[in-house]
Parts: structure tokens; C-alpha cells; sequence
């Protein structure tokens, strides 16, 4: 019923495009000075209008490609509104309230032709898809990002308690070591001031042997002796305190 207008006034303007020539000759020299691809000639823009009309009201008659037909339709309407129904321009109120009355006709017709073009058929509309495709995606990505997140504070957690762990063996280890080390420097130490007084008694005794013939060379001998044994203590004492320091800063890190 809506292409029904458009399939008969298209054949007439096919027909007879003398008849409306002179009203679009103004609406067809402005959009000829703006689209240039359209014809110049008032008969020749009217004629084609009017071929416009006849092939996609028939189309949209049929139910072939009803959008794309309903959209040329509404088109050719725009012009042909403007060109055949001026109402402004009427001097005369009885025709120009005519004209203001085929002018909101063609409005509404252009409403409706609107309508068809966006009709989906019942179909969901691209919008529509595109805001459900969206919402599907925020719904989706939402549970992801929060099993990454509780992953990564899980794998968070366990570092932090493995680094604890490791720091806690070491200090432990560190404690150990420098217990052994303490424990076993005293006989260390012991052994070093045996080894130390039998050398010293070694070299007394080879020097008091020696004394009458070499009285020079046995108390050269002594001297070595008691000065190797001296620094024997002395190194002792240092590597106990060494062992002590490192045994305290073991228990500090431990502590901490």
C-alpha cells in the first residue's frame, strides 16, 4: 500500500514530464550547482525522479530489497516535496493551506518510508547485536580477570612464604655453622699451644745440647722458637674472635 502511490505517479511523471518540469525547475538547478552528476535539464532530473520512483516502488511492492527501496524512495521524495509543495511562498490562503496539506501528506509518507528502510523483519537490529555482543564480553571477561587476579595473589602468597622459608634455613645454617666452628676452636687453639710449647721445648732442649758448642746458633734457634709460638697464639686468638663475630651476626640475621 505505501509503494502503491509512488508505482503510479512515477509512471505518470515517466509519461508526462512536461506537466511538472516548471515546478522542479528551481529544486533541480540547485541540486544540479550541488551534485553535478545530476542532469541540468528540468525535464531529464523529473524524468529520472520519476524512473526512481516506478522501479523501487515496485520493488518495495514485491517485497524485494524493501530497505534499500523504501531508502531510494524517500530520496526522491525530498525534492519532490520541496519542488511540488511550496506552501510558503502561496500568496493565497485557500491554496496555500492546500499546499501545507499535500506537504505534511508527503512528510508523513516520508516518515513511514523511514520506518521501512530501518525494518529488520523481526530480526535483532545491528545495534542491538553490537550492545548484547558487548555486554557478553564485559560478562565473560569480568570471572577471567578475577581468577588472574586470585592466581596471582595466590603465586603472590607462596613467594613470599617460600622467601621466608629460604631466609629462615639460611639464618638456621648460619647459627649451625658458626656453633660448630665455636665449639670446635677451643681444641683447635689447645692443639696449637701444645704444638706451640713442645716446639719451644724442643728448641730449650736442642739449644741447652747444643749450648757449649754453639751457644750463638742455639739461642738464634730458641728465639725462632718462641717468637713461631707466639704467633701461633696470636693467630689463634684472632681466628676465635673472626668465629665469634660471625657466629653474633649470624644469630642477628636470624633474629631479623
Amino acid at each position: 500500500m505505501l509503494a502503491s502511490i509512488f508505482v503510479v505517479q512515477g509512471l505518470e511523471t515517466l509519461r508526462h514530464p512536461e506537466v511538472v518540469a516548471p515546478r522542479a525547475e528551481r529544486v533541480v538547478k540547485q541540486m544540479s550547482g550541488t551534485v553535478p552528476a545530476l542532469p541540468a535539464e528540468p525535464e531529464q532530473a523529473v524524468r529520472l525522479n520519476g524512473a526512481i520512483q516506478l522501479a523501487a516502488g515496485t520493488m518495495l511492492g514485491l517485497g524485494w530489497f524493501p530497505r534499500l527501496s523504501a531508502l531510494a524512495l524517500a530520496g526522491t521524495l525530498v525534492p519532490t516535496t520541496f519542488a511540488g509543495h511550496p506552501f510558503w511562498e502561496e500568496k493565497d490562503p485557500a491554496a496555500r493551506k492546500q499546499q501545507q496539506i499535500h506537504f505534511l501528506k508527503n512528510v508523513t509518507m516520508l516518515g513511514g518510508l523511514l520506518v521501512a528502510a530501518v525494518d529488520t523483519d523481526g530480526s535483532p537490529s545491528l545495534a542491538w547485536r553490537r550492545h548484547r555482543a558487548a555486554r557478553a564480553a564485559r560478562v565473560g571477561i569480568g570471572p577471567a580477570a578475577q581468577a588472574v587476579a586470585g592466581s596471582a595473589r595466590v603465586a603472590g602468597d607462596g613467594l613470599g612464604h617460600a622467601a621466608l622459608t629460604v631466609g629462615d634455613g639460611l639464618g638456621h645454617a648460619a647459627v649451625t655453622v658458626g656453633d660448630v666452628l665455636a665449639a670446635e676452636l677451643p681444641r683447635v687453639m689447645s692443639a696449637a699451644r701444645v704444638a706451640g710449647g713442645k716446639l719451644s721445648d724442643a728448641a730449650q732442649t736442642a739449644a741447652s745440647t747444643a749450648g757449649d758448642q754453639l751457644p750463638g746458633l742455639a739461642q738464634t734457634v730458641s728465639d725462632a722458637a718462641q717468637t713461631a709460638a707466639g704467633s701461633a697464639r696470636t693467630a689463634a686468638d684472632k681466628v676465635v674472635q673472626a668465629v665469634e663475630a660471625s657466629r653474633e651476626r649470624a644469630r642477628q640475621y636470624a633474629a631479623a
